[in-house]
């Protein structure tokens, strides 16, 4: 049986040492480890550099934060095959997100200088190095590092003081070159940190069991940031080769593109015209109730009229200085200046000229331009 297999999956039986199993599971612990990461710094450009089946990148994508995703892995034929669960599904087209968001796949080896890698705001080496043989390890800083010099840098590899506590002696995973001890990892991660302007803090996943705590993480975690000056004085060069070879692309629908924007603007005015004419009605019904009360000639008891009353939002409060929704005989008016103090609107538009052009002639207005127009008693105009 693999180790792999008991370090990352839930293996329920080992004849010779009880299994240790990681709640939630050690390859989502990395992966929350970056999350945590990307929610606490906010980067906009990401790259995921061995990407593998693409788990990673699935989970970044809901950040909002982000703006480009880039995922580079050696085997062509996993990224083709994962590259679909990136896609935009139909609750993204419904709703955008605030930010455009690019994802690109690339087939090629991060050992290679490829000039669409540099620029980014955090690179990301989960379970990476420990593949390197010595020759390739070498070359791993300078492209990393020296090249690329994301401005932060997170890499995960195995901690081999751990593994004796697993039911196997030999290495996690057949293809893994070597596994390093807290001690090994460190000396490595704190010569390459001062050969390249990064500073370095250590820790790590996959906590021992007790009694064991002296082996440390099973998971070691380095997070390198590069320091101020060095980040100054970095010049991107954005020209140069293209090395690697795009095998899927996708970008998500957001607030950003005109189209979309738009498409939410007059879905939100239709929601909060339809809502203050509900309440209007709702209001008008409550007056006529009164009246026939008042007219039946009861002086006894106090007029209830059964109706729901209606609940002040935030929003409705926020919005009391703004000018109020009329009628003028069956029609309702909703004057633009109140639906743009709708903070959500307000952001979307900025000014009432704007939300004038997005509603265009999807909604009716009143003669002057100045206020929603729809008939007070049919619900089926919008």
């Amino acid at each position: 049986m693999e180790c792999s297999s008991v370090v990352d999956g839930n293996v329920e039986e080992v004849p010779s040492k009880k299994v240790i199993k990681f709640n939630p599971p050690l390859y989502k612990q990395r992966y929350q480890f970056v999350k945590n990461l990307v929610e606490q710094h906010q980067p906009k450009k990401v790259a995921d550099l061995g990407c593998g089946d693409v788990c990673l990148l699935a989970i970044l994508k809901y950040q909002k934060c982000i703006e480009e995703l880039v995922g580079v892995d050696i085997n062509e034929g996993r990224l083709k095959w994962n590259g679909s669960r990136l896609s935009p599904c139909v609750g993204d087209h419904l709703d955008p997100r605030e930010l455009d968001l690019a994802i690109t796949l690339y087939h090629g080896s991060v050992l290679e200088k490829d000039c669409r890698l540099l620029g980014f705001d955090l690179a990301a080496c989960i379970e990476l190095i420990e593949h390197f043989d010595s020759e390739d390890l070498a070359k791993f800083p300078e492209v990393v590092f020296g090249y690329m010099s994301p401005a932060m840098i997170v890499i995960s590899t195995p901690n081999s003081e751990f593994n004796s506590l697993f039911p196997c002696a030999v290495f996690r995973d057949s293809d893994h070159k070597f596994e390093w001890s807290r001690m090994q990892f460190q000396t490595w991660a704190l010569d390459v940190a001062s050969r390249y302007n990064y500073s370095v803090e250590f820790t790590g996943v996959g906590e021992p069991p007790t009694g064991a705590e002296d082996v440390g993480y099973c998971t070691q975690i380095g997070v390198f940031r590069k320091k101020a000056e060095a980040a100054e004085m970095a010049v991107l060069e954005h020209h140069g080769e293209h090395v690697y070879e795009v095998v899927y692309t996708t970008s998500y629908p957001s607030l950003q593109q005109i189209n979309y924007r738009r498409r939410v603007v007059i879905y939100l005015v239709y929601r909060e015209v339809s809502r203050l004419r509900r309440k209007y009605q709702v209001s008008l019904r409550q007056d006529e109730l009164e009246a026939e009360f008042v007219a039946s000639g009861n002086q006894t008891g106090k007029f209830t009229s059964g109706l729901p009353v209606p609940v002040l939002t935030e929003d409705d409060k926020a919005m009391e200085m703004a000018p109020q929704p009329f009628c003028i005989e069956d029609k309702f008016y909703v004057p633009l200046q109140r639906i743009i103090a709708y903070p959500r609107l307000g952001h979307l538009c900025g000014n009432v000229e704007k939300l004038r052009e997005f509603l265009g002639d999807m909604i009716e207005l009143n003669c002057d331009g100045s206020a929603v127009k729809v008939d007070l008693n049919d619900c089926s105009d919008f």
